[in-house]
């Protein structure tokens, strides 16, 4: 079973959601289309990043925990992660936003993204010397300012909101690849390229970059299904 772990991490990620897509009442299904495009266009940069620091060793995957076929040094089973997970997190969001009202949270844009950009930078400059820290805050203020002042997008306390539920999914995944329940970690990181503050076994980086990368499907799904007023 080993070498099926990394594969079979994406399949139960994504069935739920994806059989759950098919139900009358969100038909998600019909924008299956618009939602690959979407996120292949977030996926195409993290994957660049992914792929570099993969080179520069600033992590690596133990190749024991996959089927064995990688593209441009990463397991096909990484290149599977930046669409299984980003499916799984949107189809959350477009199932709470359609049947719950959450705009009563929208109010919290400003100190969300205030607070964040000040905590990101702080950190970026008191730890610019860690590559996956410096480049973490850098592409999250980046996404973060393009979305609150730049195209002005009231739902970010609504995604902040949604991406807090995900939380127990992010920790299951994320937890089994770093480590938690199996002998070793599926991904390692170097510790001189990162904080070496853990949420367990998950480096805290990966919540941040998780957060950005969420943001980014979030915004592209939106304006590819024009699913916003």
């Amino acid at each position: 079973m080993m070498p099926y772990t990394y594969i079979l991490i994406n399949f139960f990620t994504v069935i739920i959601c994806f059989l759950a897509s098919f139900d009358r009442r969100i038909q998600f299904n019909k924008l299956f289309g618009k939602f690959l495009l979407s996120s292949t266009i977030v996926a195409i940069p993290f994957i660049i990043w992914d792929v570099w620091f993969t080179s520069k060793g600033v992590w690596w995957f133990d190749l024991n925990y996959t089927l064995g076929f990688t593209i441009a040094g990463l397991p096909i089973e990484e290149w599977l992660f930046f669409y299984c997970i980003p499916f799984a997190c949107v189809f959350t969001y477009y199932c709470l936003e359609k049947f719950f009202s959450l705009r009563g949270i929208d109010g919290l844009n400003n100190l969300i993204v205030f607070t964040a950009v000040v905590v990101l930078s702080v950190t970026g400059l008191l730890y610019h010397e860690r590559v996956y820290t410096l480049l973490t805050v850098i592409v999250t203020i980046s996404t973060l300012c393009y979305l609150h002042f730049i195209v002005k997008k009231d739902w970010i306390a609504r995604a902040s909101f949604v991406y807090l539920v995900l939380m127990p999914g992010f920790f299951a995944v994320n937890g089994i690849l770093t480590g938690s329940l199996i002998p070793s970690p599926v991904v390692n990181y170097n510790p001189d390229d990162f904080l070496g503050i853990r949420m367990g076994t998950i480096p805290i980086e990966d919540a941040v970059y998780g957060y950005s990368q969420f943001l980014l499907n979030i915004y592209f799904f939106k304006k590819i299904t024009k699913n916003e007023k």
